[in-house]
């Protein structure tokens, strides 16, 4: 079984137009701007870096820096670094997973293997195009390393670099541990989603998903911009938020919910940007997943 770039490419942009609908509180959304971007920014960054993460046989790091390139001169700005991160090997995996098919076993289990020897396969290459995409991004809160800096050609490989930033940084963390969070925390809550209120304004899988993860873990986004005492403090909320909100049975009582809760965030300066990466990675598992059944 083979997946096309085109399967790729048009998983890639659902994900992304499908994260962007869900109304994140302290993330751009359809519904509402933030942090002097807007969700038109996102999508016009998105269809850039399409066609580089799907770009058939390319190695990951070379998807990675044409797909920063890309949205780079699109934006004019950092609008989707991690999510490139994130996406470019599972859509290195989408093309080999057809090799990792068990019977019985659902696609999303061949992806997570294929997805193993993908990661287990990085060069030297894959590390100087990362570095590169993540030095032209400059993400905010990238501080300055005394070895290994992603200034500096590498000197070790891209996993073993990802797993010195592990600690603090839970896109690094799924280098190192084989995307552990995207498929048992993310694509677990998608699954999970209930289908009543998948057609609510704002809500659904994804809004799901990303408070599955900013409610669990401190935002690396939050954590390098303000320290671990405020990212910890905005978890607590998003937690207190989900709980809210699952108790909301009024479609637009909960968007307003969450709006409201969007606005306090967004006046605060605080982003969970992170989880909205994690959550765009795991919409795309899916979508690849549905893609290779058929």
């Amino acid at each position: 079984m083979s997946i096309e770039p085109a399967m790729i490419e048009a998983a890639f942009l659902a994900a992304c137009r499908a994260e962007l609908d869900a109304a994140k509180p302290g993330n751009v959304h359809r519904f509402a701007p933030g942090h002097g971007m807007s969700a038109a920014i996102f999508e016009a960054s998105a269809v850039a870096a399409a066609p580089f993460i799907a770009l058939r046989c390319a190695h990951v790091g070379a998807r990675i820096w044409g797909a920063t390139e890309a949205s780079w001169a699109a934006a004019g700005m950092n609008t989707n670094l991690g999510i490139v991160l994130l996406a470019a090997p599972l859509a290195a995996a989408a093309e080999v997973a057809g090799d990792f098919f068990a019977k019985p076993g659902p696609p999303i289990d061949a992806l997570r293997r294929a997805l193993e020897a993908v990661l287990a396969d990085l060069g030297p290459k894959d590390a100087r195009d990362v570095f590169a995409a993540i030095a032209l991004a400059s993400p905010g809160g990238l501080g300055e390393r005394t070895t290994h800096d992603v200034r500096s050609p590498p000197s070790i490989g891209l996993v073993e670099a990802m797993r010195l930033a592990e600690a603090d940084d839970l896109v690094a963390r799924q280098y190192a541990n084989g995307f552990r969070e995207v498929f048992e925390i993310g694509v677990s809550a998608i699954a999970a989603a209930d289908p009543a209120v998948a057609p609510w304004p704002g809500l659904g899988p994804a809004m799901d998903c990303f408070l599955a993860f900013s409610s669990r873990f401190p935002d690396s986004h939050i954590l390098r911009k303000f320290g671990p005492g405020r990212a910890e403090a905005v978890r607590a909320r998003m937690a207190t938020f989900a709980k809210h909100l699952k108790q909301e049975a009024n479609p637009d009582a909960a968007l307003a919910l969450a709006l409201g809760f969007d606005a306090e965030l967004k006046g605060e300066g605080v982003n969970a940007g992170t989880s909205a990466d994690l959550t765009v990675a795991s919409l795309f598992a899916m979508k690849l997943a549905e893609a290779l059944r058929w």
